[in-house]
């Protein structure tokens, strides 16, 4: 049995772009010698690999994590949130039970059937329960879509909310549409590109300010008639009005559920709803709400902290075959993934399988925008690592620098090109040590990020960019005697990866993983 560790080089992939690619730009010799010299291939690290809905869904740490550590694609989004709903698990959840007690309970989406980032089947079957579960009062802000459904197709779907509104509206339950707009015009930014979205969103859902109408389908007719040709994501905002005041703003006391399941063009509007000090635009008095996401859109920063959707249900992980097995492991990061190697490896599963054969350590984190220190702790990891090595107490060592990854959200590209020859260096070092101590090096990442640090606007300039990536990672083997089979992304993706581990540390894959990537 050979001994392993593995390195997860967070946020770090290989561009399809060019643009900003700072892993591309950064000084990286051991990475580049690792790339030429021994066996290696890229793994998909987004979309269907990781159980998300569709290919154009980035992969993120937490799923990153799930698919390394667990040898499995479980659902994800779209598919998590269909299985939550049909088994009632939602509807059980503490969360759901106390967006119920808000005197309105507001719902904010994307009013669309396309699967991308909602579906209207989700937000159907929330108006009912919520009607079941003693809710008086809802309103519904919609975004109206032409983007991942036909570009005119608006009033289609606002035909169906208003009659589902109608079927559920009686003596005992009031809903009403209180205010949309086209989703490249309000609320629905990515990125940070268009802070103006997120406030122009603000002002139409919760304070209600902007132009009025009698219902959607006056304003989206008026919109229509003034500018032909347009189309429904570029729809300008508009409030419903009853006898000159808005039918539902949102107010303290009130409940906010983000209907949403896709992450990238939720985080902003959610940062809007929980940040206490948002400096983005002038938000002006934060309503006291109880504010939800379909799901956790950012794991890293605990976005939103209420979500009605947990993570799926994994069995069978690496680590509990590896303690069935008498391996010894440890786990290491700093605090920012330290969660990602021990909660998300084990499949969302809090302690360990095995007090006696499993260590973890997390080293503190600093409390410091990263782009000020982009080095973060990874000389710390390092050390540890190197002493776990030298110990000869472990067989398989897991660590994580989140380097590439946590700079990378800042958007400056001076700090994470430092960031990412950090962990160059940390990789230097620990070939070495792996060397000495008869430990096979094998290095991935959980997804991109600082491969793309840039992206082009509307204009055709390029804009800072601060999330992830769809770009494939790498994975390699340092034992030029390891053969690994032909094919690359389209064939393998991170869930390859557990089985891989077990098979270099002479232990049988779990059947239902991933095949191995070893020949």
């Amino acid at each position: 049995m050979k001994k392993v560790l593995l390195v997860v080089m967070d946020g770090i992939g290989f561009s399809s772009t060019g643009i900003g690619d700072a892993v591309a730009q950064a000084k990286t010799p051991t990475l580049d010698r690792f790339l030429s010299e021994y066996p290696n291939v890229r793994l998909k690290a987004h979309g269907s690999a990781v159980g998300l809905p569709s290919d154009d869904d980035m992969g993120n740490s937490e799923v990153g994590h799930n698919a390394l550590g667990c040898g499995q694609i479980y659902s994800q989004g779209a598919k998590l949130v269909n299985e939550s709903i049909e088994s009632g698990k939602m509807y059980e959840s503490d969360v759901w039970k106390k967006a119920l007690t808000g005197a309105t309970l507001h719902f904010i989406g994307l009013l669309s059937d396309g699967n991308v980032h909602s579906n209207i089947e989700h937000l159907f079957n929330m108006l009912r329960r919520a009607k079941a579960d003693g809710v008086k009062r809802a309103r519904v802000h919609i975004l109206l879509d032409g983007r991942d459904v036909p570009a005119t197709s608006a009033l289609d779907y606002v035909e169906k909310l208003e009659s589902v509104l109608a079927e559920l509206n009686d003596d005992t339950f009031c809903g009403k549409i209180a205010s949309g707009g086209g989703r490249m015009k309000i609320t629905m930014d990515r990125y940070e590109a268009d802070w103006a979205m997120i406030e122009r969103g603000w002002d139409t859902h919760v304070k209600g300010e902007g132009k009025f109408f009698k219902s959607a389908k006056e304003a989206i007719e008026t919109f229509r008639e003034d500018t032909p040709g347009i189309i429904d994501q570029d729809l300008p905002a508009f409030i419903i009005a009853e006898d000159g005041e808005p039918v539902g703003k949102i107010e303290d006391g009130d409940s906010v559920i983000l209907f949403n399941f896709r992450g990238d063009r939720a985080i902003e509007i959610s940062m809007a709803f929980e940040n206490e000090n948002l400096d983005k635009f002038p938000r002006g008095a934060k309503p006291d709400v109880i504010y939800a996401g379909m799901l956790q859109y950012d794991g890293d920063l605990k976005l939103p902290e209420l979500f009605l959707v947990n993570p799926p249900e994994i069995t069978g992980t690496l680590s509990e075959l590896l303690v069935e097995k008498g391996i010894r492991q440890y786990a290491v990061s700093e605090t920012q993934k330290f969660g990602h190697v021990t909660y998300f490896w084990n499949g969302n599963k809090s302690g360990k399988f095995s007090e006696e054969l499993e260590t973890y350590n997390e080293i503190p984190s600093d409390n410091i925008s990263f782009d000020k220190a982009p080095k973060m702790k990874s000389a710390e990891i390092t050390a540890d690592v190197v002493a776990a090595v030298k110990s000869g107490e472990y067989d398989f060592i897991r660590c994580n620098f989140p380097n590439g990854d946590m700079v990378g959200h800042t958007g400056s590209m001076d700090a994470t090109i430092i960031g990412v020859e950090a962990v160059d260096e940390a990789l230097a070092r620990l070939e070495q040590v792996c060397a000495d101590a008869g430990f096979l090096l094998v290095i991935t990442a959980d997804h991109g990020n600082a491969d793309e640090m840039f992206e082009k606007d509307k204009k055709g300039n390029l804009a800072p960019r601060t999330a992830h990536s769809l770009n494939p990672v790498p994975f390699v083997v340092c034992d030029k005697s390891v053969a690994l089979k032909d094919g690359d992304e389209s064939v393998f993706g991170l869930a390859n990866v557990a089985a891989t581990v077990a098979q270099l540390l002479g232990v049988e894959a779990n059947p239902v993983w991933e095949k191995s990537l070893l020949k």
